[in-house]
């Protein structure tokens, strides 16, 4: 999805022209954007917290499975 592109690095003028408008009419995508924003604060400062402990991408995918399936997507 464009939104995680956008969290992982700088998208494309044109890509994020094309997600703020969907983001602007679409209620489920506002949605998950603010829980995906929310997640994403809470696993930075978990990371800075401590710098040794390990975040697997299963365990990100995880939370984010969740979020989607409380989104009933």
């Amino acid at each position: 999805m464009l939104m995680e592109k956008r969290n992982a690095k700088a998208i494309s003028r044109n890509e994020d022209w094309q997600l703020s408008m969907h983001i602007k009419i679409c209620k489920w995508c506002r949605a998950y954007e603010e829980k995906l924003k929310i997640l994403d604060d809470i696993l930075k400062r978990k990371r800075s917290q401590k710098e040794n402990t390990q975040i697997n991408n299963s365990d990100i995918q995880g939370v984010k499975d969740k979020v989607l399936e409380k989104l009933n997507l």
